[in-house]
């Protein structure tokens, strides 16, 4: 497995990654998580090709056998007074195929973005993950994360309480 910068080649498996990261939250809570649009695949990889190049952003895939099988976006981020936090370096999405998943992918994505958001001189990492994602949770927590925020949603189109 090698773990490379992404390219404007790697976008169509971007996309379908990012899909099932759709998918996947969708189906953890349907009321919180956007439901996918038929497109969803081909949008992703339009958004995430808009980040390629940016100095702030960092964009790594895990390629195994000549196949994209996981990916991660990270940005440097500055102060961010509504969040209560000084800058630091932000995991905004980590995936890997469901197909290769316990075989050390994403704990080998995670430590590659965090050692290049440390080079570009991050302080901290902080990511959300979902409630009922605790795979990823004990993988992060694995890694030295520690839970900080706490998120809760309340619907008021439905009229819960």
């Amino acid at each position: 497995m090698e773990i490379r910068p992404a390219t404007l080649a790697d976008l169509p498996a971007i996309g379908r990654l990012g899909a099932a990261l759709v998918v996947e939250h969708h189906a953890f809570d349907p009321l919180r998580f956007l439901a996918p649009p038929a497109d969803i695949a081909e949008r992703y990889a339009g958004f995430i090709g808009g980040q390629l190049g940016k100095t702030d952003s960092i964009i790594l895939v895990a390629e195994q056998a000549g196949r994209v099988v996981g990916y991660t976006y990270a940005s440097l981020e500055g102060f961010d007074f509504m969040a209560l936090r000084g800058p630091a370096g932000a995991i905004q999405d980590i995936i890997v195929d469901e197909s290769v998943r316990r075989q050390g992918v994403g704990r080998a994505l995670l430590e590659a973005v965090i050692a290049q958001l440390a080079a570009k001189g991050a302080p901290q990492v902080v990511l959300s993950t979902a409630q009922k994602n605790v795979g990823a949770q004990a993988l992060f927590e694995r890694s030295g994360f520690r839970r900080t925020m706490i998120e809760m949603t309340r619907d008021l189109d439905r009229g819960s309480h």
